[in-house]
């Protein structure tokens, strides 16, 4: 199985918290990990929004690249985040939830480009069959 892991996964991983332990016994036992690259950025944003030492930012950006395969947005990428954007956007409307960010469709359109499941516990996710369930 081909995974993609999304934020809020590596945030839980970091945390240690039992969600996050959830997510790291399915990388234990998966052979073909891939995070987006824009997580990277997402990651060091809310780090550095938060306080934490860059050195530490540098850390767990190194853990994440060292860990899984960075998968950059390409061509087919883009146009398909396009696709998933206005999908999580209707479902969103549907559940009463926040509305889903840019960042969200990315990584949906990056497992749906690799034929890979999204290890998330992000709300917007809930429903997709291509989630993996940590929430």
């Amino acid at each position: 199985m081909k995974i993609v892991i999304d934020t809020y996964a590596w945030i839980e991983i970091f945390i240690g918290s039992e969600k996050g332990n959830k997510a790291r016994k399915i990388l234990t036992e998966t052979l073909e990990i891939h995070t987006p690259d824009i997580v990277l950025a997402e990651i060091a944003r809310k780090y550095t929004r938060e306080g934490i030492e860059q050195q530490v930012v540098l850390e767990r950006l190194k853990t994440i690249v060292e860990t899984s395969e960075t998968t950059p947005i390409n061509m087919e990428i883009a146009l398909e985040s396009a696709k998933c954007y206005i999908k999580l956007l209707e479902e969103a409307k549907k559940a009463g939830i926040t509305t889903p960010s840019l960042f969200d469709a990315i990584v949906l359109a990056t497992a749906k480009v690799l034929k890979a499941k999204v290890i998330t516990g992000d709300e917007h996710f809930s429903n997709l069959p291509e989630t993996i369930w940590i929430g």
